[in-house]
């Protein structure tokens, strides 16, 4: 099939949201730790910081390219690429806990303080580690669609088991595929004034290794917060995709009620919506973060600011 006609089917299948190729980035080196992607937008004079780290699969804008522009009014937005994704960092192995790391030196490098650190999927799992680990760095949580564990069913267990199996007996060749891979993206990354929404998109998504990709879901396996969920002490939401087939609604609404005071937000979509139901996903999305964001000023993690008022004229077309 013709890079055409693939085009066109997802078109048909999958209909390409109506928002503009997001901003460009740049590499960026994390002392002692890689190169890695990262797009910083100033947002407004003194605004909070919302760092968005991505799923699994995805680069850092793949996940959140419907949405950023919205988040741009109001906060300074930084994104970037998890190791073994898109241009993220080539490291020899793939554990959750570096990820986790690796935020922490993103807001060293831009000299931020405390930031609103906010996931979705497998980002919404590093979320967590980087409270578990740098908890003094997290002004609030925006967990969205995830899961407290892995391994709830017979199922789960076979298949993370027998992928962490596989995936350790071809780590090397991983390795060498998710290497080559980055070093192409890196090489196109200037292309993107010459791409249509739906280049752009296959490139982003073409850029991380399927064999980076079992790596990350073997590791996502091993992942099990339930028994200090319950410790988190920072404003925390999380946003629910109620008709996901991929993490149950049920696993995640059990996420929200575990830890302290979490609000929940439910949007009627799939684990895909934030990007082919984006309208539903990013209005829930905004209500969780300004629910985080002003509980964690009266808890005093983040300085007052006057907020001018919020329109919605992003969230749907005027019929």
């Amino acid at each position: 099939m013709s890079l055409a006609a693939l085009k066109d089917r997802l078109r048909e299948k999958l209909p390409v949201p109506d928002v503009e190729i997001p901003p460009t980035g740049q590499l960026v080196e994390l002392p002692g730790r890689g190169t890695t992607y990262l797009t910083d937008i100033p947002g407004p004079p003194g605004a909070p910081t919302i760092v968005l780290l991505h799923a699994v699969g995805c680069t850092g804008m793949l996940t959140w390219f419907t949405a950023v522009a919205a988040l741009a009014e109001e906060y300074r937005v930084v994104v970037f690429d998890q190791r073994w994704h898109g241009r993220g960092i080539q490291s020899e192995h793939f554990v959750l806990q570096d990820c986790a790391d690796d935020v922490a030196a993103v807001l060293d490098l831009l000299e931020i303080d405390r930031a609103l650190i906010t996931g979705y999927s497998m980002g919404s799992i590093i979320a967590q580690r980087v409270w578990r680990q740098h908890p003094d760095r997290v002004a609030g949580l925006v967990l969205c669609a995830t899961t407290p564990h892995f391994r709830s069913t017979l199922h789960e267990r076979a298949f993370h088991q027998g992928l962490e199996v596989a995936m350790g007996l071809a780590r090397q060749l991983s390795f060498a595929r998710t290497v080559v891979n980055a070093a192409r993206s890196t090489a196109r990354a200037l292309d993107a004034d010459r791409l249509d929404l739906t280049q752009w998109a296959l490139r982003e998504f073409r850029s991380t290794s399927p064999w980076a990709v079992a790596q990350a879901v073997a590791a996502l396996g091993r992942h099990h917060s339930r028994p200090w969920l319950h410790l988190i002490d920072v404003p925390t939401a999380v946003v629910v995709t109620a008709h996901d087939r991929v993490i149950p609604a049920s696993r995640q609404r059990a996420l929200a009620s575990a830890i302290p005071a979490a609000t929940m937000h439910e949007v009627p979509i799939g684990h895909a919506g934030i990007a082919f139901g984006h309208e539903e996903f990013l209005e829930g999305l905004l209500d969780a973060v300004h629910s985080v964001e002003g509980r964690a000023r009266v808890a005093g993690l983040l300085p007052p600011r006057r907020r001018r008022p919020r329109s919605r004229s992003h969230l749907r077309a005027a019929p």
